[in-house]
């Protein structure tokens, strides 16, 4: 099923509540998308040997030696087909093994440079791009979003009518300190809506726009399509309960608290829910 037609709720769980329930909501002033992140917003790059020597640091000494195993077979590697095998290895050592995320992401998108086909270069992408959505710092927005724009540019040449890709570089200029102009990546989100208003995926991502840049009935009016059209849409549905709540709307921050309440399993996460609900009255 495409992406925009479905958000993949399973992972998510965890996350909403670390954003809504257990972390600090704070308000914003209320400013243009052009207050957006800019590329003056991120400081030193981030290199990504940096964040590999940080990582490592983390790994048991059987891990390290497995590790040295595989980065000297890339070294190795004469080919393509045997670099992009190593580089699948890696991808599968920091995720599985390790459970780091940036050398998984780091290792996923080389293999799919080499291997250049649509289906691995966005899949590779969107790894980046899920989580520049949630990266708070902009030192690491802007590598996030470096390397998926890199990976979706590749996509696209390979085939340029690709919504989704075109999206995710919109997401990039819009959360990634990579543009001084990030109205630029609105324009290009908004190009796909106006098209297609169904296109669920650009809707998400000028709804968080509008959050981030403090829009909050602008980002209500997306979420609002979003929840119309998948009434069990849970990011959605919390999303759309803090942006109420950050324009002080009480009563609508609750009811839609209340709706995501009903959809979550979890005893847990209800009573994170219960408890910002209580706070609100």
């Amino acid at each position: 099923m495409k992406r925009q037609q479905l958000f993949i709720i399973s992972g998510a769980l965890a996350l909403l509540v670390l954003l809504f329930f257990f972390g600090k909501t704070t308000l914003p002033k209320k400013s243009s998308p052009a207050a957006m992140p800019s590329q003056a917003a991120a400081n030193t790059p981030v290199q990504f040997n940096d964040l590999l020597a940080k990582a490592k640091q983390k790994l048991t000494e059987a891990q390290i030696q497995k590790l040295a195993g595989l980065e000297n077979a890339v070294i190795r590697g004469d080919v393509n087909d045997q670099k992009m095998h190593v580089f699948h290895q890696l991808a599968h050592f920091w995720k599985d093994s390790a459970k780091i995320f940036e050398p998984y992401a780091y290792y996923t998108g080389e293999a799919a440079k080499l291997e250049n086909s649509e289906k691995s270069l966005t899949f590779a992408a969107q790894l980046f791009v899920d989580n520049l959505l949630i990266e708070g710092d902009p030192t690491m927005q802007s590598w996030l979003a470096t390397n998926a724009k890199d990976l979706l540019d590749r996509a696209l040449k390979i085939n340029p009518d690709n919504d989704s890709s075109k999206i995710g570089i919109g997401a990039c200029y819009m959360f990634g300190s990579i543009s001084n102009n990030p109205m630029q990546g609105i324009l290009t989100v908004r190009d796909v809506v106006q098209k297609n208003p169904d296109n669920l995926y650009g809707q998400m991502i000028l709804g968080l726009g509008g959050k981030k840049s403090g829009q909050y009935d602008k980002a209500i009016e997306h979420f609002i399509i979003i929840v119309t059209k998948q009434p069990k849409n849970l990011e959605a549905i919390f999303q759309l309960a803090e942006c109420y709540e950050l324009k002080a709307d009480k009563v609508n921050a609750i009811k839609w608290y209340k709706e995501g309440e009903k959809l979550v399993p979890d005893e847990e996460i209800k009573k994170q829910i219960e408890k910002r609900i209580n706070e609100l009255k």
